[in-house]
């Protein structure tokens, strides 16, 4: 954005601190920043703001910009519908347009009263990776005979340090029973020394430096939950779903995650609901999720072993998933950033035209 032209009043990589006690010590700085972009709001005026996710800071950002008649368009919802429902006032209050990147966002928000358009997911639109396997068993020292398994751990240091360990021991069981080598994407906010400290001397897992590609040219994947479930569900890959957290935010998750009437959503046996959003799209269980003591290495290697085969749960699972890529298309068959960019234009004010000489 910087490039097409954006005045970037505050920058976001100065105030990006994780952990309870960086936010602390940076708080003041934190605070200052939040009330120079404030006072840029009310000095400049704008004729319309795009609000980009980010709720903590983008509904106080939204309240102030209400106090000075700015239509706000807000662009990638907050996942309201799964907790925190009580900030919906928030959107109702606040929000003139709210532009949202799964299909059932809309039919929630639009039952409440709040005028939301379904714009397609940004990762549904991008291509498909187009390096070929050879270039890419290349470029990665990989065995372009043998069939590749992708590991995504989280994004997070947090995710990985829960994650990582139980799928390298997963990754381990695999190995001993078939021939496998193994993908691990380093996400950008990771340091990739501290995913090497993790790593075993066998079986081979190559460091690599991009999810998607990863994500294409493995025979099937197993994915934390998040963000990398979408991108391994547009791209077609089959995976199964992984996650743990604290026992207490566990318990804490089970009693406060409570989907609305729009996404048709069932308990387990484990007396879980999905939060593979996959699953969520399709509204049925695609795509099997292992979730707290149920994410084992044996109940991971059990559950990916029939993708990494012939099988008639495999060729559902990737016909599952191609239809999942199809719902979040753009309904209008134009581009989720194109969908906003005429929300803009719709919500500025009329203007008389300039008359040329």
């Amino acid at each position: 954005m910087a490039d097409a032209g954006q005045d970037r009043v505050v920058r976001a990589e100065d105030v990006a601190h994780m952990g309870i006690t960086e936010v602390i010590r940076h708080a003041p700085f934190i605070y200052s920043q939040y009330r120079k972009l404030v006072g840029s709001i009310r000095q400049r005026h704008p004729d319309v703001a795009v609000l980009i996710d980010f709720p903590d800071v983008n509904f106080r950002l939204a309240l102030e910009l209400k106090k000075l008649n700015v239509p706000v368009i807000y662009f990638v919802s907050p996942q309201l519908w799964a907790w925190k429902r009580k900030r919906l006032r928030w959107v109702q209050e606040r929000v003139s347009r709210m532009m949202v990147i799964f299909p059932f966002e809309e039919r929630f928000y639009r039952a409440r009263g709040v005028d939301a358009r379904f714009v397609g997911h940004p990762l549904a639109e991008l291509p498909l990776p187009t390096i070929f396997r050879e270039d890419y068993a290349r470029q990665h020292s990989l065995n372009p005979t043998k069939d590749w398994v992708a590991i995504l751990p989280g994004s997070r240091r947090k995710e990985v340090h829960l994650n990582l360990p139980e799928l390298i021991l997963a990754a381990s069981n695999l190995h001993t029973a078939g021939d496998y080598e193994f993908l691990l994407p380093v996400a950008s906010t990771v340091d990739a020394n501290y995913i090497r400290s993790f790593l075993p001397t066998s079986p081979s897992i190559q460091l690599v430096p991009d999810a998607r590609e990863a994500l294409h040219h493995a025979r099937a994947s197993v994915v934390a939950s998040g963000t990398a479930t979408v991108q391994a569900a547009v791209i077609g890959n089959p995976f199964i779903v992984v996650y743990k957290v604290s026992s207490l935010t566990y318990k804490l998750a089970k009693r406060l995650i409570r989907y609305p009437a729009e996404i048709p959503a069932e308990l387990d046996a484990h007396g879980n609901l999905p939060i593979a959003m996959a699953n969520l799209i399709a509204g049925r269980r695609i795509v099997p999720e292992l979730i707290q003591q149920h994410f084992t290495a044996a109940n991971v290697a059990a559950a990916l072993h029939p993708l990494l085969v012939d099988t008639s749960q495999r060729s559902q699972m990737i016909a599952d998933l191609a239809e999942v890529r199809r719902l979040l298309q753009p309904v209008s068959g134009s581009s989720s950033i194109a969908e906003v960019c005429d929300a803009v234009e719709s919500l500025l004010p009329t203007r008389v035209a300039e008359i040329s000489p």
